[in-house]
């Protein structure tokens, strides 16, 4: 067992497995017997440092390292977690397991599945959606911190499990989409609602998984709640979950009639760029351009992310303007007014072939030629 585990899980003098890691004045551990032997022969400096030490060092428990230790000493050897994962499972389904423990057992899981593909596959054959899937439904009950880090640690292990295509379809026929539906509405922590948003976007890469979330109730009106309410990282995982949604053409409506154009307008002026992208695809239908339209400073805010924003913020900014000013006069000559022609003719000589194509269908259409084909 102890070649399997952490080398900071050896006490630096026994270089044994701790069963009792204490902490030094000097900042390092060691197992306690082995320290106060050292101690006991009238040693007076850190056996790693050589620093010196009080005359009556002091010993201070190394509670931390003792829980992982055990946790990991009650797990198998990696060799049989990887062949055989249904151990793992079944601890996550038991009624007798603890909560650390199935913690445990799910941190194992995702750590061994993140990267490795054919250990995903034997995962999701051996039961282990079901079994995530009920662990999220028996920690969401409550908000207490042992359940808020199995949420954290289920949810990881169901975005790596999405991860393959092959298995994507599946989760949604499993019911994965309710749970992270629950999630994005009223996880406890913001990191939670993250990982959900983040696993509505790795199964939306499925095109017959758009359609599906995006007809769930309440799924693309969570993502557009998140962008209203949420912090940093959420907001930017429900705009990029909402972008891959509104690649399909029926989710555009269900978006904008959930608000969700002034309130990434406003993400995007105060510096959520990936909004841009979402507000590109929503101008692609009748009721994105209206919303557009009737935002004051729509023109401004998108004429800044021209000015300021990544070359793929400028991409959707200039696709936003073309296909508003192909239908509105008013936003036309407010484009205009910004200075939006000159910005394009610097563009068409950019790097980036889209930003090319886009600016010259811009240019077009505020010189008035509007029989082009937009992309």
């Amino acid at each position: 067992m102890a070649t399997n585990l952490p080398e900071h899980f050896k006490c630096p003098i026994s270089l044994e497995i701790m069963s009792d890691p204490v902490i030094l004045s000097s900042g390092h551990t060691f197992d306690r017997p082995s320290i106060q032997r050292w101690l006991d022969e009238g040693h007076r400096t850190c056996p790693i440092t050589k620093l010196p030490l009080p005359d009556s060092p002091i010993l201070i428990p190394n509670h931390a390292l003792r829980s992982l230790i055990s946790s990991y000493t009650l797990l198998p050897p990696l060799h049989q977690i990887i062949s055989q994962p249904e151990t793992l499972i079944s601890t996550l389904i038991l009624n007798s397991s603890s909560s650390d423990s199935k913690i445990d057992s799910l941190r194992q899981l995702a750590r061994l599945s993140k990267r490795d593909a054919s250990f995903r596959r034997r995962l999701v054959d051996s039961g282990a959606v079901s079994a995530v899937l009920f662990c999220l439904d028996s920690s969401s009950s409550s908000s207490s911190s042992g359940n808020v880090k199995l949420q954290e640690k289920a949810l990881s292990l169901l975005l790596n499990l999405s991860l393959d295509d092959d298995s994507k379809i599946g989760l949604v026929a499993e019911g994965a989409i309710d749970r992270v539906v629950n999630f994005l509405v009223g996880a406890a922590t913001s990191d939670c609602r993250a990982l959900a948003a983040t696993i509505i976007t790795s199964l939306a890469v499925v095109e017959v998984n758009k359609a599906t979330i995006g007809a769930f109730p309440g799924a693309i009106e969570a993502l557009v709640m998140i962008l209203r309410d949420g912090k940093g990282r959420e907001k930017k995982e429900a705009a990029t979950a909402l972008y891959a949604l509104c690649c399909f053409r029926d989710n555009r409506k269900r978006a904008v009639d959930c608000g969700a154009v002034p309130i990434l307008l406003r993400n995007v002026e105060s510096g959520l760029e990936r909004g841009v992208e979402v507000i590109g695809v929503l101008a692609k239908c009748k009721e994105g351009r209206e919303q557009l339209e009737s935002y004051g400073g729509c023109a401004k805010i998108l004429v800044s992310v021209l000015r300021n924003g990544s070359s793929r913020g400028i991409q959707y900014a200039l696709l936003a303007l073309t296909l508003v000013c192909l239908h509105s006069k008013e936003i036309l000559m407010m484009t205009l007014q910004e200075g939006v022609l000159e910005i394009c003719i610097g563009m068409v000589e950019d790097n980036s072939e889209k930003v090319r194509r886009n600016a010259s269908n811009l240019i077009r259409v505020l010189r008035g030629g509007n029989h082009h084909r937009i992309s």
